[in-house]
């Protein structure tokens, strides 16, 4: 009777625990904590019936990362709601094998013939080929939390640490993929146009209205789809509309994904991390380059007719404490496979703020 007892406190115990980690790393990847509670614990019964519950009533450091990885997978699927204008891209998940996804490349687009009178016709051949694309790898440093910490304020640092990695692998796959779906330079199919605005305190032309109706005539005369096109704003250029269009003031609707309404054509939303370009040269700055004197912010522009996105796995690494006898610390770590390319190098455009040149002092008259 005493055995059974104690049997059950233990497994009240190891409930209670696995519910607390469970309801932790659910508010912590933005789900419900009963949804957290429920995978927890779940994973604890699978591992009770493969061999019995872990000596501290816990789970064992694989059911950890098996169900923190479970949990990351899904914030990840879901973030994209939070991003509108990446989440407005088609996504090719469902060809992802392997974290590489395959293509099939039909060459040439084949010649039409108006009015003709030779026969036979020349026979045209469109070879396929495959494309392979594979997906960028995303590591994050591992980061170590000791048993002191965990003993001193339970599983709190853990989750910070878990809330921390996936907030910054959010912000570097979102900031990537602007930065990609941004043209190289400025060229025939790819524009890149400049602001014409007022000057600004910082040395920048302001972005106006006319400067986004330019841009529409580009896509226009490049016969880029009028639906799917999307005007992604960096914080200037909104700013300078803000400051300058009281129409544009009352067309922020949606602070929560960033989207405004609808500018000529634009589904147009607001985005922190677009792209430098170099002033003189019009070209893009590459992915985390030093910003120059030259360099300015760009707002950037493309259909969806010609982009992709794309999400691989995702895992997490846990090395327990229990494994490290010198140090006694935890080490928790990520690694994910993402990409966002264009798929055809037209149909994308961007707006650099022109660089306003400072005014030279007047020479001074020479003395007779």
């Amino acid at each position: 009777m005493r055995k059974i007892l104690l049997a059950l406190l233990g497994l009240f115990a190891a409930v209670g625990i696995n519910s607390a980690v469970g309801a932790t790393l659910a508010c912590a990847v933005g789900f419900a904590p009963l949804a957290g509670v429920a995978a927890v614990n779940g994973a604890a019964l699978v591992s009770g019936l493969c061999g019995g519950f872990t000596p501290s009533g816990a789970l064992g450091a694989g059911i950890y990362t098996e169900v923190w990885t479970g949990e990351l997978i899904k914030a990840f699927r879901s973030a994209a709601e939070s991003i509108g204008w990446y989440q407005a891209i088609r996504s090719y998940d469902a060809y992802v094998k392997h974290d590489v996804i395959h293509f099939v490349d039909v060459g040439a687009d084949p010649e039409i013939l108006v009015n003709n009178t030779t026969y036979p016709l020349t026979v045209q051949d469109l070879p396929d080929g495959d494309k392979a694309v594979e997906l960028d790898k995303f590591q994050s440093r591992p980061t170590p939390v000791t048993d002191d910490e965990l003993h001193a304020i339970s599983y709190d640092k853990m989750a910070l640490v878990i809330e921390k990695h996936k907030d910054q692998f959010f912000e570097k796959k979102y900031s990537r993929a602007i930065h990609s779906l941004a043209p190289a330079e400025n060229a025939a199919k790819t524009p890149v146009l400049v602001t014409t605005g007022e000057a600004t305190a910082d040395g920048r032309k302001k972005l106006t209205r006319a400067d986004i109706v330019a841009l529409k005539n580009k896509f226009d005369k490049l016969k880029i789809p009028k639906e799917g096109r999307i005007l992604v704003l960096c914080a200037d250029h909104v700013a300078d509309l803000l400051e300058t269009d009281q129409r544009f003031e009352k067309q922020v609707y949606d602070y929560t994904t960033g989207k405004i309404a609808k500018m000529y054509g634009f589904d147009v939303y607001e985005y922190d991390e677009c792209p430098y370009y170099d002033t003189t040269t019009l070209k893009k700055k590459a992915y985390g380059a030093v910003v120059g004197e030259n360099d300015r912010q760009s707002s950037v522009a493309f259909t969806t007719k010609r982009a992709m996105r794309a999400d691989g796995s995702t895992k997490s690494y846990l090395r327990e404490a229990s494994s490290d006898p010198e140090n006694q610390r935890n080490l928790f770590s990520m690694r994910t496979y993402t990409i966002c390319l264009p798929l055809r190098n037209e149909g994308f455009g961007a707006i650099v703020s022109a660089k306003v040149e400072a005014a030279k002092a007047p020479e001074e008259e020479e003395s007779v």
